[in-house]
């Protein structure tokens, strides 16, 4: 079989094949191995190469006037390197388009500034990561813009927030700490008829069990620092937008001069390949592991959608056809020197800011400091776990001698 045009893949659509079946759509774990690669146009050579570039030269004058159509005309303008991520990452996200940003932060930030004018109103989820937060109260705020933040469990009743001047609604699915699921068909049923771009934090699912603009959602944003490097070693972050939104975006990000390193959009392009492999071991790792503390009685709660007893599962299964290795639990009140007793001892959860690396984590957290439309009121210490690719009966044990620490 001879591969399809990369166009072919990227868009969708289906690919060309020498044994006639012109019409069958390739599979998404078959997309994600193949979109935005051309062996054919670099020596078939598998991956992409690396292109480290600023000054783009013209042969001719005519070529120089006519720059403004050429492809590759500006290093920071795109390389056939980023090009190529761009269109694995619109592929995996089924969007007609995708802009990078050098963080998950700054994907956010250019979302909202690309969208937002003075005098606008904004609608937030109460959940949400926290830079998108602090942009909405540090940044827009100071613009002029009217930032309200939502209890996520709002659903259709988002329809009383919306105002004559609100452009555009922020969610997450599922949300940033608490991990409760957002009725997204209903809040993109109220905001379509109005114009207001709705825009999803995909992260969680990592692009692969969730699919936001199949709902009508505008634009889904990743953090690819996370599951699509999937190996905590760059930074990086995804806008992929409908096709409505792809221009206005990917101009604003170009004013402001945003670019994200060939190095880096290599190991992206590099980690996005094994995407929906590690995605699935994450899941099932991170289902038995939830399913294992929901029984241990230092555990008052554990926050994963996926579970039957989360109070988001109807909705997860409504939207998600799988999930990820991130969730939160609650154990019962301590304090900090037992915690320390707890987490300082672990062998194979490491303490990092970060997730969707092939290691897992374990931090406390506390949700009480990022909310302000809503109260988080559960007793107890919150944590939040990211469940990596380890033998989950090694990560239960060393979880289990940790509780023995906690308790002593």
């Amino acid at each position: 079989m001879s591969l399809s045009p990369p166009s072919d893949i990227a868009s969708s659509q289906p690919a060309a094949a020498t044994d006639g079946h012109r019409n069958r759509r390739l599979g998404p774990d078959t997309v994600i191995c193949h979109a935005g690669r051309d062996p054919s146009a670099h020596f078939g050579v598998v991956n992409p190469p690396v292109f480290h570039a600023s000054t783009i030269l013209f042969p001719t004058l005519a070529a120089l006037d006519a720059k403004a159509e050429a492809k590759v005309r500006y290093g920071r303008r795109g390389t056939p390197t980023t090009f190529a991520l761009e269109d694995a990452v619109s592929a995996l996200e089924e969007a007609a388009g995708t802009v990078l940003t050098p963080s998950g932060a700054n994907a956010i930030s250019t979302t909202l500034l690309a969208h937002l004018d003075p005098g606008d109103h904004v609608l937030i989820a109460d959940n949400v990561y926290g830079p998108c937060r602090h942009c909405g109260n540090d940044v827009l705020r100071r613009f002029g813009v009217e930032v309200e933040f939502y209890d996520p469990l709002v659903g259709s009743g988002i329809d009383r927030l919306i105002k004559p001047n609100t452009r555009l609604i922020w969610m997450e699915a599922p949300g940033s700490l608490t991990f409760e699921m957002t009725d997204i068909t209903a809040i993109v049923a109220a905001a379509r008829p109005r114009g207001i771009v709705t825009v999803v934090d995909n992260t969680w699912s990592g692009g692969v069990f969730f699919k936001p603009l199949t709902l009508g959602v505008d634009i889904s944003v990743q953090a690819g620092t996370k599951y699509i490097s999937g190996h905590s070693d760059l930074m990086l972050g995804t806008i992929s937008c409908s096709e409505t939104s792809y221009e206005r975006v990917k101009g604003f990000a170009q004013r402001l001069g945003i670019c994200v390193g060939p190095d880096d959009a290599y190991l992206a392009q590099r980690g996005l390949r094994t995407i929906s492999v590690r995605m699935r071991q994450h899941h099932a790792n991170a289902l038995e592991l939830a399913n294992w503390l929901a029984k241990r009685p230092e555990v008052t709660r554990v926050m994963y959608p996926a579970l039957q007893t989360d109070p988001g599962h109807e909705l997860w299964k409504t939207h998600f056809t799988g999930a990820s290795g991130l969730f939160g639990f609650v154990i019962r009140e301590t304090d900090r020197q037992r915690l320390a007793a707890m987490v300082d001892g672990l062998r194979l959860f490491g303490m990092g800011s970060s997730w969707g690396g092939y290691e897992s984590l374990l931090l406390p957290t506390d949700p009480r400091i990022l909310r302000s439309a809503t109260t988080w009121r559960e007793p107890g210490q919150c944590m939040r776990v990211h469940v990596g690719l380890e033998d989950v009966s090694d990560l239960i044990d060393d979880l289990e001698r940790g509780f023995e620490r906690l308790g002593r």
